[in-house]
């Protein structure tokens, strides 16, 4: 994968990106997504934000390499604490990190928010908690969908700031979007994880004694889901 070419996943992220917007993408490694989307001449300008020093150092070579020093800022910085009020942000892309790391960023950051930006995320795992921040916080899914590659199962939520939006515990867990779709990568991904969660359910039950009880308690109605979801 590089600015030429991205993985299947970053197209896909892509995809949702709208036309010229101004995006930070956040976590931005080498950079690939906004440089890709600058040369494709489908975004305005961008900020790629990097909190570690190494991925820093390649993203600012890829912009450099590329010519869009003037176009692409890159910023060595915690989470959100790489937007400037002055970059008129409309567009925050956050991918490969878990959910729970991408929900702790927006919440750490919420005051960079201006409300007005569409939320492009690809989390690692921690959906169901990444939707539960969106849900608190006023923002309506508005895309989800879900691929494989490389032997993993990879969602990307789109969300935007609508106000109150209240999704069931269940819409939570599967994707508020993605459950009625029901598309067939969607059930191969809960086809896989339904041995392993009861697994983990028979361990637990084993082990009763050193289990909090809400977390027995959680996996038993994960189960139950996932059941009544493949039918």
């Amino acid at each position: 994968m590089n600015e030429h070419t991205l993985s299947r996943r970053l197209e896909r992220v892509a995809a949702r990106v709208p036309a010229d917007a101004r995006l930070a993408d956040i976590g931005s490694d080498h950079a690939y997504l906004p440089v890709a989307l600058m040369r494709r001449g489908l975004i305005a300008m961008a900020v790629a934000g990097e909190v570690a020093a190494t991925p820093f150092r390649a993203a600012e070579r890829t912009v450099r390499e590329n010519g869009f020093e003037a176009r692409i800022r890159v910023r060595l910085a915690d989470g959100l604490g790489a937007i400037e009020t002055e970059d008129g942000i409309s567009a925050i892309s956050i991918c490969g990190m878990g959910g729970e790391t991408i929900r702790d960023i927006f919440e750490k950051g919420k005051s960079r928010l201006n409300g007005s930006e569409r939320l492009i995320l690809q989390p690692n795992g921690g959906e169901p908690e990444l939707r539960q921040w969106l849900m608190d916080n006023g923002y309506r899914i508005v895309h989800e969908e879900i691929l494989r590659e490389n032997r993993f199962d990879y969602e990307i939520i789109v969300a935007e700031h609508t106000g109150p939006v209240a999704y069931s515990p269940e819409a939570l867990y599967f994707g508020p979007l993605l459950m009625p779709a029901r598309s067939p990568a969607f059930l191969e991904k809960w086809r896989r994880v339904l041995p392993y969660k009861l697994r983990t359910l028979a361990d637990l039950q084993r082990a009763r004694q050193a289990v909090p009880e809400d977390k027995l308690r959680d996996t038993a109605q994960q189960v139950r889901w996932i059941t009544e979801l493949l039918g």
